[in-house]
C-alpha cells in the first residue's frame, strides 16, 4: 500500500482526554487529532522484528517495558502525543505509564521511516523528543538501509552515538543491550538474537 500524506481529521477544539477516546490511527498534535497514513509490509515486519528482540531482551533481564504504536506518549501538556512505533520505559519510570497513554517521555523512542514520515520523524519529532527527554533516540529507515542513534549530552541536546567498527551499536540506556546494525537489513530469527546475546542457549 503505497503511503500518503496524513490528513488532519479533527478540530483544534478537541481535548487530549477525547483525542484518548478516538478510535483509529492517530497522533495529537496542536490540539488536533491527525490520522497517520497506512505503513507499509516493509515497516510493518521492521517494527515487529524490533518489537520482538527488544522485548524479549527487556522481559527476560528486568529492564522495564516496551510498547508500541498506537499507544500515545505525550510528556506535556504542551507537546503533542506521538505514538512511537516502539518505546522502552525503563524499571524505575514504571510509573509513567498510564492505561490510556504513557505520561513522560520514554527512555528510548524507535522510529522506522517510511516515505512520508521522513520530514517528521527527523525534524518536528527529532526536537520534541529531545525537549522532551528521551534519553536515546533511533531512526531506522528499512527503504535506504540506514540507521541512526541519537542519544541526549549533558546540555540536553541530541548528539550521534557512533557505531562500532565491529558493526555494532551498543544502547546508551539499556544496559547490556547491543544490536548488529545489519540485523536490520537481514532480520535474522529472533531465536538467533537471542543465543547471540547469551539469553538462551
Amino acid at each position: 500500500m503505497t503511503a500518503t500524506a496524513s490528513p488532519t481529521v479533527k478540530s483544534t477544539e478537541m481535548s487530549f482526554e477525547d483525542f484518548l477516546k478516538l478510535e483509529g490511527h492517530y497522533e495529537y498534535v496542536n490540539g488536533e487529532a491527525v490520522e497517520m497514513s497506512p505503513i507499509s509490509d516493509e515497516h510493518n515486519v521492521m517494527t515487529m522484528f524490533l518489537l520482538r528482540i527488544l522485548g524479549d531482551y527487556v522481559e527476560t533481564t528486568g529492564a522495564g517495558e516496551v510498547r508500541h504504536d498506537p499507544f500515545v506518549m505525550r510528556t506535556n501538556l504542551d507537546t503533542p502525543g506521538r505514538a512511537p512505533d516502539v518505546m522502552y520505559v525503563a524499571r524505575e519510570h514504571a510509573d509513567r505509564i498510564k492505561p490510556t497513554c504513557l505520561e513522560g517521555a520514554a527512555d528510548l523512542v524507535i522510529e522506522v521511516v517510511s516515505p512520508e514520515s521522513r520530514v517528521r520523524d527527523r525534524g518536528d519529532k527529532y526536537y520534541e523528543y529531545e525537549q522532551a527527554g528521551v534519553r536515546e533516540y533511533w531512526i531506522v529507515d528499512p527503504d535506504r538501509k540506514r540507521a541512526e542513534f541519537h542519544v541526549l549530552g549533558l546540555d540536553g541536546a541530541y548528539e550521534p552515538a557512533a557505531v562500532g567498527s565491529d558493526g555494532i551499536y551498543r544502547s546508551k540506556v539499556i544496559e547490556g543491550l547491543w544490536i548488529r546494525v545489519d540485523w536490520l537489513w537481514r532480520r535474522p530469527p529472533v531465536l538467533d538474537v537471542l543465543r547471540e546475546w547469551g539469553i538462551i542457549a
